[in-house]
């Protein structure tokens, strides 16, 4: 998102650099030849912190953008150590408060992590939220007010995405007159909750000839199988790993199913609508909700209910929306439209 984001900024006319890690970093190629590439050649905090303190003082900036909780803290050491007129910028992108819910973290590491995230946001000029339930979590742990905490899409409907969707693809599930394929994707960990999916794929495969693939890699990945093949439904279950263009498995895709316990703004699911694809979603904080506006545009389920969701996806495949209904859910998820929206809480535009 957050080269989408440079490269959104940049078709806007303003001129943009683009701090990172080492060069070989994922989607680098996407950037546009206008936006500059400065690398980090350390990744140790102090490192780090040297590099951009360096940066922001011979560059002098605008605005300095980040979007993890260690670079926001290097930021706003900048921040402080670094006067001048360079306003920061903080993004979180997940709901903080679901993720320490799913993990069990303790009262008292939480009381320390809502003081650490409290201090640290107070000292920004300014919070972007990727979803207004972001926003309410960041308000709600913070102490922000939540007027002061602006709302931007991702931008991940891009120009490139129909493109890369009409890329050939070689998978004999994907051949003429083969059954449906159901789709999930992401990293194969806690947060996604692919067990659930998968015994709720294996109720719906009794009933319809169906397969599930699922794009993504993670330390779940042998637990996952395992499970396939404990529900009789191994050989209709592909763990596939990364795909570098994951768009042409999801636009031939029959329905895509998120299934997570937490989201900031599931990135995956507003490319299935912009394509056209069939959803359904777990109701989780937040996303899903706003995306899908209620269940206007997919149906939401509870959180790690393998019958309700088994129930929507056969629905779903059974009665599925136009896809012209579904691409409407992504107008506001359009790169354009984003990079004007965070233009615009930079006090940049109007």
């Amino acid at each position: 998102m957050m080269t989408n984001i440079a490269h959104g900024i940049a078709e806007q006319g303003f001129a943009v650099d683009f701090v990172v890690g080492p060069p070989d970093a994922p989607y680098l190629d996407t950037l546009p030849a206008s936006v500059r590439r400065h690398h980090l050649t350390d990744s140790n905090r102090r490192a780090r912190q040297r590099f951009l303190r360096d940066y922001v003082e011979r560059q002098r900036p605008w605005i300095v953008l980040t979007a993890k909780n260690n670079d926001d803290r290097v930021a706003l050491d900048v921040k402080a150590s670094c006067p001048g007129d360079t306003r920061y910028f903080l993004r979180p992108g997940t709901t903080q408060s679901e993720r320490w819910n799913a993990r069990g973290q303790n009262s008292l590491k939480r009381w320390w992590e809502t003081r650490r995230l409290s201090q640290l946001y107070q000292r920004a000029d300014g919070v972007i939220a990727v979803s207004q339930g972001v926003a309410e979590d960041v308000a709600a742990i913070t102490g922000l007010p939540l007027a002061d905490i602006r709302v931007v899409r991702n931008p991940n409907i891009t120009p490139e995405l129909e493109q890369s969707a009409r890329a050939p693809l070689d998978h004999p599930w994907f051949a003429p007159d083969q059954p449906p394929v159901i789709m999930g994707a992401g990293g194969l960990r806690l947060q996604k909750d692919f067990a659930t999916l998968i015994r709720a794929f294996a109720r719906v495969h009794q009933h319809r000839p169906c397969r599930l693939l699922i794009l993504g890699q993670g330390r779940q990945r042998e637990r996952l199988q395992r499970l396939a093949g404990e529900l009789g439904v191994g050989e209709s279950v592909e763990l596939h790993g990364f795909d570098p263009n994951p768009y042409r498995f999801l636009a031939r895709a029959g329905l895509f199913v998120l299934s997570s316990l937490w989201e900031g703004s599931p990135n995956v699911l507003t490319e299935s609508l912009a394509l056209g694809v069939p959803v359904v979603a777990t109701d989780c904080r937040s996303g899903p909700r706003e995306i899908l506006q209620g269940g206007r545009y997919g149906s939401l389920v509870p959180v790690g209910d393998v019958d309700a969701l088994a129930m929507a996806m056969e629905d779903t495949l059974r009665q599925p929306l136009a896809p012209e209904i579904l691409r409407e859910a992504a107008n506001d998820y359009r790169l354009d439209v984003s990079a004007r929206g965070y233009l615009h809480a930079f006090g940049l535009i109007r």
